[in-house]
């Protein structure tokens, strides 16, 4: 199935996806979302988190974010404004 958007044909998979060109995570704050590859502690890890989530709060495609990431059961940062952790509770088991 495709859609017609701004004069160009669009595959619905790709059209379910383009929210993300509008994310407010997008640039160089986006560290801010997924953990460090190396140890963070539990008072940085909710300070990062508390920022990636103010970031969140103000993002115009949170919903669609969230859903996707429900959507793939994405196991890893914050989406749509929820952790993995948070997500999971969400998600049926």
């Amino acid at each position: 199935m495709h859609l017609k958007s701004r004069g160009m044909v669009v595959s619905v998979l790709h059209a379910e996806e383009l929210w993300q060109d509008r994310a407010a995570c997008r640039g160089p704050h986006t560290s801010l979302f997924f953990p460090p590859s190396h140890f963070e502690r539990k008072d940085d890890k909710e300070a990062r988190e508390s920022q990636a989530k103010a970031i969140c709060a103000a993002c115009p495609v949170r919903k669609p974010c969230l859903a996707y990431a429900l959507r793939i059961r994405e196991p890893h940062g914050i989406w749509g404004g929820l952790n993995e952790v948070e997500r999971r509770a969400l998600s049926p088991h």
